[in-house]
């Protein structure tokens, strides 16, 4: 009887700490979850990077660095080109290149989500060492 109980303990303790695990990914992946949306404009864009919000607080650079007509630009090429990667999964990681960027040039997004996309695509390029056609530096 006593060794019952000492197994149902060691298994209770073991379980604790699995499901503590899990609690902490999760709340880890909540703290790198960017979302920004503007429902009058109806786009939203959600970023969901492990890191992403650490290299947007200590290494990219500040809001107000660029200006939203350089982060326009810039975005509309890059995302061309990620999107022209993301249709060619025989020549790209797909596990890297997922979803399409709907970015429509002609709407103004405001200079928050051209910030956050820019630096996104600095971000990605650093993290998984891609190279653009279009520089991505800081």
């Amino acid at each position: 009887m006593k060794n019952i109980i000492y197994v149902l303990l060691l298994g209770l303790f073991i379980y604790s700490c699995g499901s503590s695990k899990r609690s902490m990914r999760l709340a880890n992946a909540k703290n790198d979850t960017v979302r920004i949306a503007n429902d009058s404009l109806e786009y939203e864009i959600i970023i969901i990077e492990p890191g992403f919000n650490l290299f947007i607080n200590s290494i990219a650079q500040p809001e107000g660095y660029y200006s939203q007509n350089y982060l326009e630009n810039k975005n509309r090429q890059l995302v061309i080109e990620y999107n022209n990667r993301v249709m060619q999964p025989q020549r790209f990681d797909p596990n890297l290149y997922v979803n399409e960027i709907n970015y429509e040039p002609r709407i103004d997004y405001g200079y928050e989500v051209n910030y956050l996309l820019y630096n996104y695509f600095v971000y990605f390029s650093r993290q998984y060492n891609q190279r653009f056609s279009v520089s991505t530096r800081i």
